[in-house]
C-alpha cells in the first residue's frame, strides 16, 4: 500500500492555476526526485503535502486514510517533515540546540522546568550516529560546512520519527564533497524506510540517488518514471517542453 496518495490535486490562487490535476503515489522507503523549471508548480505541490496550503480540488490520502491539514504542524503530526532550502537554522546555537529548537526537553514540573541539556546532547549524538554524520552535538552551526548543516536539518526530522521527508534543493550552493555527504544522508533515510521527496534542479543528484523522477511543467505532471527507465536528456526535454509527455 502507498504511504501517500495524491488524487487529482489542484491549487488555484484566483486566476493563477499553480497546480493542475496532479496524481501520484509514494511508497515507503523510496526516493522520488521532483523536477521542473521555475514556476512549474513544484513548490506549491510540496507546500500542500507539508500542510502550508490546502488543495483547491482533489485529495491526499496517507496509508489509506484521507489527509486533511490546516497548517504545517498537522503534517508533522502525520509524520511529514520538510527541510527547507534555507534550512532555518540558528547560527549562534549548537547542533543539538538546533535539532531541538521549539521541541526542547525539560526536566522539572510546570513553569519551573529547566532545559535538560544532557538529554538533548545525548539524543542529538545518537541521531547523528544513526545518520553516520561527523556532526557533533556541541558544535556551533556557524562553524559548520554545508553538508554538516544539512545533517542538522535532517536530524530534526528524526525527532518525530518522520515517515516522509520533503527536501527542497538540499545540494544547492555547496561543494562537490558536501554534495556527496548530503546524498549519503538521503540514502540512509531511505535505508531506514523513510520516503524522501527530493526537489532539485541538479540532474546528476536525482539520477544518482532517486528511484523515480516526477517532472512538472506549467503546473501539470508530465512524467512519473523510474530513473533506470529514463535519462537526463529525456527529463531535460520534459522540463523544457521539447518532449510533451513520457
Amino acid at each position: 500500500m502507498a504511504i501517500l496518495e495524491l488524487t487529482n490535486v489542484s491549487k488555484h490562487f484566483g486566476a493563477i492555476h499553480a497546480v493542475n490535476d496532479v496524481s501520484f503515489s509514494l511508497k515507503a522507503g523510496e526516493v522520488v526526485g521532483l523536477m521542473g523549471d521555475n514556476g512549474a508548480g513544484k513548490s506549491t505541490l510540496v507546500k500542500m503535502i507539508a500542510g502550508n496550503f490546502r488543495p483547491t480540488h482533489g485529495s491526499l490520502r496517507m496509508e489509506g486514510r484521507e489527509l486533511v491539514m490546516h497548517r504545517p504542524v498537522d503534517a508533522r503530526a502525520h509524520g511529514i517533515e520538510i527541510v527547507h532550502q534555507d534550512l532555518a537554522l540558528c547560527d549562534n546555537l549548537t547542533a543539538a540546540a538546533n535539532v531541538f529548537l521549539g521541541r526542547e526537553i525539560r526536566r522539572g514540573i510546570g513553569p519551573f522546568g529547566l532545559l535538560d541539556y544532557a538529554t538533548m546532547y545525548r539524543r542529538a549524538g545518537e541521531i547523528f550516529a544513526e545518520l553516520k554524520s561527523e556532526t557533533r552535538p556541541r558544535d556551533l552551526v556557524k562553524k559548520m560546512s554545508g553538508g554538516q548543516r544539512q545533517a542538522v536539518a535532517i536530524a530534526r526530522t528524526r525527532l518525530s520519527e518522520a515517515k516522509i521527508v520533503l527536501m527542497d534543493e538540499p545540494t544547492a550552493a555547496i561543494s562537490v564533497r558536501q554534495i556527496a555527504e548530503v546524498l549519503a544522508l538521503i540514502r540512509r533515510l531511505r535505508d531506514q524506510g523513510i520516503t524522501v521527496v527530493l526537489i532539485s534542479h541538479r540532474m546528476p543528484d536525482v539520477f544518482t540517488v532517486a528511484d523515480r523522477v516526477i517532472v512538472m511543467r506549467r503546473g501539470r505532471k508530465v512524467a512519473d518514471k523510474r530513473v533506470d527507465e529514463s535519462s537526463p536528456e529525456e527529463v531535460t526535454g520534459l522540463i523544457t517542453g521539447a518532449i510533451e509527455h513520457a
